[in-house]
């Protein structure tokens, strides 16, 4: 487990940092949405970010900070390396959205291709920290990050004690480092809420891992969910705390993610990535009975051409 001193320590080392981002309710779908899309870079991802730099030792930054990212994560370290006045690195896959590549490049990382996936990319930091005694972030197989990602957790907290509980938080899911933070931090306060993540099935990995112990033979195809694509570190502290704080994962199918971006749109105005729509997608499609129940939109940092082809579609 994740103490909550840690999270709580997160929040207030962060504080002013970030934005305490909007909760609002759709009662068509009896479903409230926490709207980190409208987060600092678009993203929940700076929270974890964020954290676990300033946390890190000035010996530590200087020797320059390493990462692996679709696009989001990337873009929470170089902002928390430009605040401390340290250099960035992000190791991307080549099939990366090209709007995030910019993005952290905008914000001044160094940002270099990998042929291939994920994988492949957080192998190549791994190994540039190695060999370089740079310093590598995590986006997910850190407790700091972890600790980061859980003060939604600690929000949606503070709104249930205003507000109204909830009995379900529908997150998505690919390295685990957002659900194992919120879920960790829930459970220290309501044992009785659910807590589900949603991952697309072109990329199961969490899920069959989840249900059988095992990531082997998951067949992977490309995602507009790509931040949640790609395989769990096997020795990941998330493993641990998904299995113990996680009560389901569930999938669900592109067309599915490609809805809700729609819905959302439509439906809010608002504009979400294929990440951060599948939690949404999982309750469009029927899947989560519960009521009522939350999901959290993590991020819009969507390519513009690719929003623009599903927003149009009939």
């Amino acid at each position: 487990m994740i103490p909550v001193e840690w999270v709580e320590a997160a929040s207030r080392r962060i504080d002013g940092q970030i934005k305490r981002t909007p909760i609002t309710f759709d009662q068509n779908l009896d479903l409230y949405y926490k709207w980190a899309n409208q987060q600092v870079t678009g993203s929940f991802k700076i929270r974890g970010a964020l954290n676990k730099v300033l946390s890190l030792t000035s010996e530590e930054r200087a020797n320059g900070l390493v990462t692996c990212s679709a696009g989001n994560h990337g873009q929470g370290v170089a902002v928390a390396a430009r605040q401390t006045g340290t250099g960035c690195t992000v190791y991307a896959s080549d099939h990366a959205a090209p709007v995030k590549l910019e993005a952290m490049r905008k914000l001044g990382a160094d940002v270099r291709l990998v042929s291939g996936g994920y994988v492949e990319a957080e192998k190549a930091a791994i190994e540039c920290a190695a060999d370089t005694g740079m310093t590598f972030i995590s986006p997910y197989n850190d407790p700091e990050v972890i600790a980061g990602q859980g003060t939604i957790g600690l929000e949606i907290r503070d709104w249930t004690r205003i507000e109204r509980d909830v009995s379900c938080l529908l997150i998505p899911v690919g390295g685990g480092g957002l659900i194992s933070g919120v879920a960790t931090f829930m459970r220290a306060f309501d044992r009785n809420v659910r807590i589900i993540g949603v991952q697309s099935e072109a990329s199961p990995y969490a899920h069959q891992l989840f249900r059988t112990g095992s990531q082997d033979g998951v067949v992977e195809v490309g995602s507009i969910a790509e931040g949640l694509a790609g395989e769990i570190d096997h020795a990941s502290i998330t493993i641990p705390l998904m299995l113990e704080c996680v009560d389901d994962i569930v999938l669900v199918s592109e067309d599915e993610i490609r809805e809700a971006i729609r819905y959302a749109w439509q439906t809010h105005q608002q504009i979400i990535e294929g990440s951060a729509a599948v939690g949404l997608a999982a309750r469009l499609a029927g899947k989560i009975n519960l009521s009522p129940v939350l999901t959290i939109i993590t991020g819009g940092n969507i390519q513009p051409e690719l929003f623009n082809t599903i927003i149009r579609r009939n």
